[in-house]
């Protein structure tokens, strides 16, 4: 298959790449910023109808969730006005599409997981656009909403954690929204399954084990041999100073279409954990 990756040097991105480099099965073209401006039209569109790709696997995104809320338009451009050039060119050469969405899609106020069929109700400009993304998604194409996203790769909680892991002295996080960690690793396998098997529908693709970030933070510190006790639970409202972009409190996203399908279950999120802190310990 010929296979198009947006986004191909982000956390999921990089992944992607790998992934399908060490398969060697596949013709594979990766684009990122600043060679392809995809909030271009005209760009996108011959991107697509130049190369007809058989797949576009859609990660590019404006992900700078309180960046988001400084900048609508922008992210309004990167996440909804790319995403329907992209689609536009993929109708245009019969490509199926994988688009990659989040958990701010949901308000955060269910009681339990939230499933594929729940009705999304956004409250951040980040949330907004992303659900703006996935309304330019056809039916017969594939939506991966994913949460909590770690890897090797760019900047991401782990990271942050393990400096803070090397350090002295408390720190404090929020035990007042839960989620899913995501590592990026794992999420590429579940997203290329839905790109080459052309899989239609939204679907939930995360690891598995809920937990609030000082639930999480406490088990990077103990994954790093740093004391768990130095994390300290707080709540949102004790965030000094808050942030712009307003958090779901349940971002536990339950991956029923997954099981549904018949597909196997993604790990808990403690096994690549401990994967990704080894590799970063060797090779970062």
């Amino acid at each position: 298959m010929r296979i198009l990756v947006t986004g191909c040097r982000g956390q999921l991105g990089s992944e992607l790449m790998a992934l399908l480099d060490a398969a060697d099965q596949h013709e594979v073209l990766g684009v990122d910023l600043p060679e392809v401006d995809l909030t271009d039209r005209d760009a996108s569109l011959s991107l697509v109808t130049q190369w007809r790709p058989d797949v576009v696997i859609h990660a590019a995104a404006f992900t700078a969730v309180d960046a988001c809320e400084a900048q609508p338009e922008l992210a309004y451009a990167a996440n909804c006005g790319a995403t329907r050039f992209l689609a536009d060119g993929a109708r245009r050469v019969g490509a199926h599409v994988v688009y990659l969405s989040t958990d701010y899609v949901f308000d955060g106020s269910k009681a339990s997981p939230y499933l594929e069929w729940d009705q999304p109700a956004p409250q951040s400009v980040y949330g907004a656009t992303k659900l703006g993304g996935e309304l330019e998604i056809d039916p017969g194409w594939s939506i991966a909403r994913t949460s909590w996203v770690c890897g090797f790769h760019g900047n991401n909680m782990v990271k942050t954690l393990l400096g803070l892991a090397a350090g002295d002295g408390e720190v404090r996080f929020v035990d007042d929204q839960r989620g899913h960690p995501t590592f990026a690793a794992d999420l590429a396998v579940m997203v290329l399954k839905l790109a080459v098997e052309r899989v239609p529908g939204v679907f939930h693709t995360t690891n598995q084990g809920a937990v609030s970030w000082y639930g999480f933070a406490r088990e990077v510190f103990g994954a790093a041999g740093a004391d768990p006790d130095r994390v300290q639970p707080i709540s949102t409202a004790e965030l000094d100073p808050p942030r712009p972009a307003k958090r779901p409190a349940n971002s536990v996203l339950d991956n029923l279409a997954w099981r549904l399908h018949g597909f196997s279950p993604s790990r808990e999120f403690r096994e690549p954990l401990a994967e990704l802190v080894t590799r970063l310990a060797t090779e970062g």
